[in-house]
């Protein structure tokens, strides 16, 4: 009994963890855009705004949000860099 009740707190977990996960911003390759997109991203609150290289604001807000602290991690900085390489 206490395996399924294991098993069972296990994938409540990763079901949960995962839509939380999903519900994260992406990062946007641009970090300056054109005016309609500016007005378009300033209208959107923060913590839904996409991740964007060079915004050390915003991306602290949102990792705070998202994460619970402030400094980035490695992967974040190679994100933010692939991120910035694709951009268009």
């Amino acid at each position: 009994m206490s395996f399924r009740l294991m098993t069972c707190g296990a994938i409540l977990a990763l079901a949960l963890g995962s839509s939380a996960q999903a519900l994260e911003p992406s990062w946007a390759g641009r970090a300056v855009v054109s005016r309609a997109q500016r007005a378009l991203i300033e209208s959107t609150p923060i913590v839904q705004r996409s991740y964007r290289p060079l915004h050390v604001y915003g991306n602290t807000v949102r990792r705070a949000y998202y994460h619970d602290r402030l400094l980035p991690r490695p992967r974040e900085f190679a994100r933010g860099a692939g991120a910035w390489v694709r951009r268009r």
